[in-house]
Protein backbone atom coordinates (compact mmCIF):
# COMPACT_ATOMS: atom_id res chain seq x y z
CA UNK A 1 0.00 0.00 0.00
CA UNK A 2 0.93 3.69 -0.19
CA UNK A 3 1.78 5.77 2.54
CA UNK A 4 -0.22 5.85 5.98
CA UNK A 5 -2.16 9.09 6.34
CA UNK A 6 -2.24 10.63 9.87
CA UNK A 7 -3.73 13.59 11.10
CA UNK A 8 -3.05 15.71 14.36
CA UNK A 9 -6.26 16.24 15.92
CA UNK A 10 -6.63 18.28 19.61
CA UNK A 11 -3.65 20.06 20.46
CA UNK A 12 -4.06 20.46 24.37
CA UNK A 13 -1.25 18.24 25.46
CA UNK A 14 2.21 19.45 24.00
CA UNK A 15 3.34 16.23 23.23
CA UNK A 16 1.81 15.94 20.05
CA UNK A 17 4.29 18.23 18.83
CA UNK A 18 6.98 15.30 19.74
CA UNK A 19 4.08 12.82 18.35
CA UNK A 20 4.39 14.51 14.93
CA UNK A 21 7.68 14.61 14.93
CA UNK A 22 7.87 10.89 14.86
CA UNK A 23 5.11 10.46 12.14
CA UNK A 24 7.18 13.15 10.07
CA UNK A 25 10.17 11.44 10.55
CA UNK A 26 8.50 8.15 9.41
CA UNK A 27 9.26 7.12 5.76
CA UNK A 28 6.08 5.21 5.36
CA UNK A 29 3.76 8.41 7.00
CA UNK A 30 2.05 11.48 5.26
CA UNK A 31 0.50 13.97 7.49
CA UNK A 32 -2.48 15.03 5.80
CA UNK A 33 -4.07 17.32 8.67
CA UNK A 34 -3.61 19.13 11.43
CA UNK A 35 -6.75 20.33 13.83
CA UNK A 36 -6.89 22.59 17.21
CA UNK A 37 -9.75 25.09 17.88
CA UNK A 38 -7.23 27.62 18.11
CA UNK A 39 -4.90 27.90 15.10
CA UNK A 40 -2.28 29.51 17.00
CA UNK A 41 -1.80 25.68 18.72
CA UNK A 42 -1.04 24.38 14.72
CA UNK A 43 1.74 26.77 14.13
CA UNK A 44 5.22 25.59 15.55
CA UNK A 45 3.98 22.13 14.02
CA UNK A 46 3.30 23.77 10.35
CA UNK A 47 6.74 25.70 11.30
CA UNK A 48 8.76 22.32 12.02
CA UNK A 49 7.01 20.18 9.44
CA UNK A 50 6.11 22.12 6.69
CA UNK A 51 2.82 21.65 6.76
CA UNK A 52 0.56 22.95 3.85
CA UNK A 53 -2.18 25.49 4.70
CA UNK A 54 -4.76 23.05 2.81
CA UNK A 55 -4.28 20.99 5.50
CA UNK A 56 -5.12 22.86 8.54
CA UNK A 57 -8.16 22.76 10.35
CA UNK A 58 -10.69 23.98 12.99
CA UNK A 59 -13.42 21.96 13.16
CA UNK A 60 -12.48 18.06 13.50
CA UNK A 61 -15.23 16.91 11.64
CA UNK A 62 -14.12 18.68 8.35
CA UNK A 63 -10.68 17.57 9.05
CA UNK A 64 -11.77 13.90 9.00
CA UNK A 65 -13.83 14.19 6.02
CA UNK A 66 -11.47 16.05 4.26
CA UNK A 67 -8.05 14.10 4.80
CA UNK A 68 -9.77 10.45 5.34
CA UNK A 69 -6.75 9.49 7.88
CA UNK A 70 -5.77 5.97 9.01
CA UNK A 71 -4.56 6.91 12.43
CA UNK A 72 -5.38 9.74 14.05
CA UNK A 73 -2.80 11.17 16.81
CA UNK A 74 -4.96 12.39 19.44
CA UNK A 75 -3.85 14.44 22.58
CA UNK A 76 -6.88 16.27 24.38
CA UNK A 77 -7.03 17.31 27.72
CA UNK A 78 -7.55 14.12 30.23
CA UNK A 79 -10.74 14.53 31.07
CA UNK A 80 -11.97 14.80 27.06
CA UNK A 81 -10.32 11.71 26.05
CA UNK A 82 -13.53 9.78 25.89
CA UNK A 83 -15.78 12.28 24.35
CA UNK A 84 -12.44 12.57 21.88
CA UNK A 85 -12.32 8.72 21.28
CA UNK A 86 -16.44 8.77 20.53
CA UNK A 87 -16.18 12.00 18.29
CA UNK A 88 -13.22 10.19 16.13
CA UNK A 89 -14.26 6.71 16.02
CA UNK A 90 -16.93 6.66 13.61
CA UNK A 91 -14.12 8.06 11.09
CA UNK A 92 -13.14 4.55 10.97
CA UNK A 93 -9.72 5.69 11.82
CA UNK A 94 -6.83 3.61 13.90
CA UNK A 95 -6.56 6.20 17.27
CA UNK A 96 -2.84 6.81 18.88
CA UNK A 97 -4.05 8.34 22.29
CA UNK A 98 -1.56 10.57 24.15
CA UNK A 99 -1.26 9.49 28.11
CA UNK A 100 -2.94 9.00 30.19
CA UNK A 101 -5.47 6.64 29.49
CA UNK A 102 -8.26 8.79 31.01
CA UNK A 103 -9.22 10.78 33.39
CA UNK A 104 -11.37 7.74 34.91
CA UNK A 105 -11.94 4.15 34.61
CA UNK A 106 -15.33 4.85 33.66
CA UNK A 107 -14.27 6.87 30.61
CA UNK A 108 -11.70 4.31 29.72
CA UNK A 109 -14.51 2.01 29.50
CA UNK A 110 -16.44 4.50 27.00
CA UNK A 111 -13.61 4.18 25.07
CA UNK A 112 -13.22 0.96 24.73
CA UNK A 113 -16.78 0.91 23.47
CA UNK A 114 -16.75 3.34 21.08
CA UNK A 115 -14.05 1.78 19.26
CA UNK A 116 -15.21 -1.79 19.71
CA UNK A 117 -17.60 -1.90 16.44
CA UNK A 118 -14.71 -0.11 14.52
CA UNK A 119 -12.51 -2.37 14.45
CA UNK A 120 -9.87 -0.30 14.24
CA UNK A 121 -7.25 -0.23 16.32
CA UNK A 122 -6.65 2.04 19.97
CA UNK A 123 -3.25 2.58 21.64
CA UNK A 124 -2.44 4.53 24.63
CA UNK A 125 0.88 5.78 24.34
CA UNK A 126 3.20 6.24 27.42
CA UNK A 127 6.51 8.00 26.46
CA UNK A 128 8.55 6.41 29.31
CA UNK A 129 7.94 2.74 27.06
CA UNK A 130 10.30 3.72 24.58
CA UNK A 131 13.14 4.44 27.22
CA UNK A 132 15.95 2.10 26.52
CA UNK A 133 16.70 1.35 29.85
CA UNK A 134 12.55 0.45 30.89
CA UNK A 135 12.94 -1.72 27.72
CA UNK A 136 16.14 -3.26 28.59
CA UNK A 137 14.66 -3.96 32.13
CA UNK A 138 12.00 -6.19 30.66
CA UNK A 139 13.60 -8.15 28.06
CA UNK A 140 16.04 -9.02 31.24
CA UNK A 141 12.58 -9.49 33.25
CA UNK A 142 11.08 -11.84 30.37
CA UNK A 143 15.06 -13.71 30.25
CA UNK A 144 14.18 -14.77 33.61
CA UNK A 145 17.40 -12.66 34.94
CA UNK A 146 15.69 -11.81 38.47
CA UNK A 147 13.20 -14.58 38.66
CA UNK A 148 9.31 -13.52 39.60
CA UNK A 149 8.73 -10.03 39.95
CA UNK A 150 7.49 -9.31 43.07
CA UNK A 151 7.67 -5.78 43.82
CA UNK A 152 7.71 -2.30 41.55
CA UNK A 153 9.00 0.98 42.94
CA UNK A 154 8.67 3.96 40.71
CA UNK A 155 9.39 7.77 41.48
CA UNK A 156 8.77 10.31 38.44
CA UNK A 157 7.95 13.72 37.39
CA UNK A 158 9.78 16.79 36.69
CA UNK A 159 9.84 20.50 37.56
CA UNK A 160 6.08 20.93 36.41
CA UNK A 161 3.98 20.33 33.30
CA UNK A 162 4.94 24.52 31.98
CA UNK A 163 8.40 24.73 32.30
CA UNK A 164 8.66 22.63 28.85
CA UNK A 165 7.26 22.49 25.22
CA UNK A 166 7.58 20.13 22.25
CA UNK A 167 11.00 18.71 21.94
CA UNK A 168 11.62 19.07 25.36
CA UNK A 169 12.02 23.24 25.14
CA UNK A 170 12.75 24.59 27.90
CA UNK A 171 10.32 27.88 29.24
CA UNK A 172 11.20 30.61 31.53
CA UNK A 173 9.59 31.34 34.64
CA UNK A 174 7.77 34.11 33.79
CA UNK A 175 6.37 32.07 31.29
CA UNK A 176 5.31 29.63 33.47
CA UNK A 177 3.47 32.18 35.92
CA UNK A 178 1.62 33.32 33.46
CA UNK A 179 0.26 30.41 31.90
CA UNK A 180 -0.39 28.52 35.01
CA UNK A 181 -3.53 30.30 35.82
CA UNK A 182 -4.92 29.14 32.29
CA UNK A 183 -3.64 25.99 32.03
CA UNK A 184 -5.84 22.95 32.00
CA UNK A 185 -2.94 20.52 33.53
CA UNK A 186 -3.82 23.38 37.10
CA UNK A 187 -7.85 22.60 36.46
CA UNK A 188 -9.46 19.67 38.66
CA UNK A 189 -12.19 19.21 35.84
CA UNK A 190 -9.90 18.88 32.99
CA UNK A 191 -7.98 15.61 34.64
CA UNK A 192 -5.42 18.20 35.97
CA UNK A 193 -2.56 17.05 38.71
CA UNK A 194 0.27 15.55 39.28
CA UNK A 195 -1.48 11.98 40.13
CA UNK A 196 -3.12 12.05 37.19
CA UNK A 197 -0.44 13.32 34.84
CA UNK A 198 1.73 10.86 35.85
CA UNK A 199 1.12 8.32 38.05
CA UNK A 200 -0.70 6.00 34.78
CA UNK A 201 3.34 5.39 33.92
CA UNK A 202 4.06 4.28 36.72
CA UNK A 203 1.27 1.61 37.46
CA UNK A 204 1.12 1.01 33.16
CA UNK A 205 5.20 0.01 32.89
CA UNK A 206 4.76 -1.74 36.69
CA UNK A 207 1.56 -3.97 35.23
CA UNK A 208 3.82 -4.92 32.31
CA UNK A 209 6.68 -5.80 34.31
CA UNK A 210 4.39 -7.75 36.64
CA UNK A 211 3.26 -9.66 33.82
CA UNK A 212 -0.28 -8.13 33.82
CA UNK A 213 -0.88 -8.40 37.45
CA UNK A 214 -3.38 -6.35 39.81
CA UNK A 215 -2.83 -5.16 42.78
CA UNK A 216 -5.86 -6.13 45.84
CA UNK A 217 -5.39 -2.77 47.14
CA UNK A 218 -4.49 0.81 47.34
CA UNK A 219 -3.67 3.44 49.91
CA UNK A 220 -2.58 6.82 48.42
CA UNK A 221 -1.92 10.30 49.98
CA UNK A 222 -1.44 13.55 48.28
CA UNK A 223 -0.68 17.12 48.88
CA UNK A 224 -2.91 20.12 48.65
CA UNK A 225 -0.83 23.37 47.35
CA UNK A 226 -2.04 26.41 49.06
CA UNK A 227 -3.67 28.25 46.30
CA UNK A 228 -4.36 24.77 43.67
CA UNK A 229 -7.07 22.98 43.13
CA UNK A 230 -4.83 20.18 42.13
CA UNK A 231 -1.66 18.15 43.47
CA UNK A 232 1.60 18.67 42.97
CA UNK A 233 3.21 15.09 44.96
CA UNK A 234 1.18 11.84 45.51
CA UNK A 235 2.69 8.85 46.76
CA UNK A 236 0.47 5.39 46.56
CA UNK A 237 1.09 2.00 47.64
CA UNK A 238 -0.46 -0.71 46.25
CA UNK A 239 -0.81 -4.31 48.04
CA UNK A 240 -0.49 -7.26 45.42
CA UNK A 241 0.01 -10.87 46.65
CA UNK A 242 3.29 -10.49 46.24
CA UNK A 243 4.24 -7.28 48.54
CA UNK A 244 4.25 -3.72 48.56
CA UNK A 245 4.78 -1.72 45.67
CA UNK A 246 5.11 2.36 45.64
CA UNK A 247 4.56 4.65 43.03
CA UNK A 248 5.09 8.10 43.93
CA UNK A 249 4.64 11.51 41.41
CA UNK A 250 5.91 14.79 41.69
CA UNK A 251 5.76 18.04 39.64
CA UNK A 252 8.47 20.38 41.19
CA UNK A 253 11.66 18.24 41.13
CA UNK A 254 15.06 19.92 41.60
CA UNK A 255 15.90 19.73 38.07
CA UNK A 256 14.21 18.04 35.13
CA UNK A 257 15.56 14.42 34.61
CA UNK A 258 16.27 14.91 31.09
CA UNK A 259 18.99 17.51 31.91
CA UNK A 260 20.06 16.63 35.24
CA UNK A 261 19.07 13.55 37.39
CA UNK A 262 17.01 15.20 40.32
CA UNK A 263 17.38 13.34 43.55
CA UNK A 264 15.22 11.16 44.19
CA UNK A 265 16.54 9.63 40.82
CA UNK A 266 13.30 9.52 38.23
CA UNK A 267 12.65 5.85 37.26
CA UNK A 268 11.94 2.31 38.45
CA UNK A 269 13.37 -0.18 40.69
CA UNK A 270 11.47 -3.82 40.36
CA UNK A 271 12.16 -6.18 42.80
CA UNK A 272 12.35 -9.99 41.44
CA UNK A 273 12.82 -13.18 43.36
CA UNK A 274 15.99 -13.33 42.26
CA UNK A 275 17.51 -10.23 41.88
CA UNK A 276 16.76 -6.55 41.37
CA UNK A 277 17.08 -4.04 38.70
CA UNK A 278 17.37 -0.42 38.79
CA UNK A 279 16.43 1.59 35.40
CA UNK A 280 16.38 5.12 35.48
CA UNK A 281 15.07 7.83 32.56
CA UNK A 282 17.07 9.30 29.94
CA UNK A 283 20.22 6.73 31.72
CA UNK A 284 22.58 5.03 29.28
CA UNK A 285 22.85 1.68 31.94
CA UNK A 286 21.29 0.17 33.86
CA UNK A 287 22.27 -1.64 37.62
CA UNK A 288 21.68 -5.77 38.11
CA UNK A 289 21.85 -7.30 40.92
CA UNK A 290 21.60 -11.65 41.03
CA UNK A 291 22.78 -14.58 43.08
CA UNK A 292 25.58 -15.04 41.37
CA UNK A 293 26.38 -10.78 41.22
CA UNK A 294 24.90 -9.62 44.49
CA UNK A 295 26.95 -6.98 44.56
CA UNK A 296 25.39 -5.48 41.21
CA UNK A 297 26.34 -4.88 38.00
CA UNK A 298 26.50 -2.24 35.70
CA UNK A 299 24.82 -2.90 32.28
CA UNK A 300 24.61 -0.72 29.41
CA UNK A 301 21.13 -0.47 27.82
CA UNK A 302 19.97 -1.80 24.78
CA UNK A 303 20.04 -0.06 21.35
CA UNK A 304 16.44 0.43 19.99
CA UNK A 305 15.69 -0.03 16.75
CA UNK A 306 12.56 0.51 14.01
CA UNK A 307 10.03 -0.48 15.14
CA UNK A 308 10.55 -0.92 18.86
CA UNK A 309 12.05 3.48 18.96
CA UNK A 310 8.48 5.53 19.14
CA UNK A 311 4.44 4.83 18.87
CA UNK A 312 4.02 5.43 15.74
CA UNK A 313 6.79 3.33 14.91
CA UNK A 314 5.06 0.06 16.30
CA UNK A 315 1.19 0.83 15.66
CA UNK A 316 2.25 1.24 12.14
CA UNK A 317 4.12 -2.05 12.34
CA UNK A 318 1.18 -3.78 13.86
CA UNK A 319 -1.01 -2.45 11.34
CA UNK A 320 1.10 -3.92 8.85
CA UNK A 321 1.87 -7.10 10.11
CA UNK A 322 -1.93 -7.43 11.05
CA UNK A 323 -1.25 -8.35 15.34
CA UNK A 324 -2.06 -7.00 18.12
CA UNK A 325 -0.69 -4.07 20.05
CA UNK A 326 0.83 -5.36 23.08
CA UNK A 327 2.66 -4.23 26.61
CA UNK A 328 1.87 -0.71 27.58
CA UNK A 329 0.09 0.66 24.82
CA UNK A 330 -2.71 -1.84 24.54
CA UNK A 331 -5.99 -1.09 26.44
CA UNK A 332 -5.78 -4.48 28.36
CA UNK A 333 -2.23 -3.49 30.31
CA UNK A 334 -3.06 0.16 30.26
CA UNK A 335 -6.41 -0.31 31.69
CA UNK A 336 -5.18 -2.36 34.58
CA UNK A 337 -2.90 0.88 35.12
CA UNK A 338 -6.23 2.74 34.98
CA UNK A 339 -7.84 0.73 37.66
CA UNK A 340 -5.07 1.82 40.25
CA UNK A 341 -5.12 4.92 39.22
CA UNK A 342 -8.87 5.37 40.07
CA UNK A 343 -8.39 3.54 43.07
CA UNK A 344 -5.65 5.84 44.49
CA UNK A 345 -8.16 8.89 43.79
CA UNK A 346 -10.42 7.14 45.95
CA UNK A 347 -7.79 6.67 49.00
CA UNK A 348 -6.75 9.55 48.38
CA UNK A 349 -10.40 10.73 48.47
CA UNK A 350 -11.44 9.45 51.59
CA UNK A 351 -7.94 8.85 52.96
CA UNK A 352 -8.15 5.30 53.71
CA UNK A 353 -7.35 2.01 52.51
CA UNK A 354 -9.41 0.85 49.30
CA UNK A 355 -9.83 -2.30 47.25
CA UNK A 356 -9.01 -2.30 43.66
CA UNK A 357 -11.59 -0.88 42.01
CA UNK A 358 -13.26 -2.87 38.99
Amino acid sequence: MGKWKIAGINFDHFHMGDNLRMAHEHPDVEIVGLCDREPDRMAEAVHNFGISKDCLFTDYERCLEATEPDIVLLCPATAQHAEWTEKVAPSGAHILMEKPFAATLAEADRMLVAMEPTGKMLAINWPLAWYPPHRTTKRLIDEGKIGDVIEVHFYDGNRGPLWHAADKIEKTAEDVQQEKPHSWFYKQAEGGGSLLDYLGYGTTLGTWFLGGRSPLEVTATVDEPAGLEVDEHSVIVARYDTGLSKFETRWGTFTDPWTHQPQPKCGFIVVGSEGTISSYDYESTIRMQTRSTPEGAVLPVDVLSCPDQNPVQYMIDCLQREVPIEGPLSVEISRIGQQIVDTAVLSAREKRTVSLVT
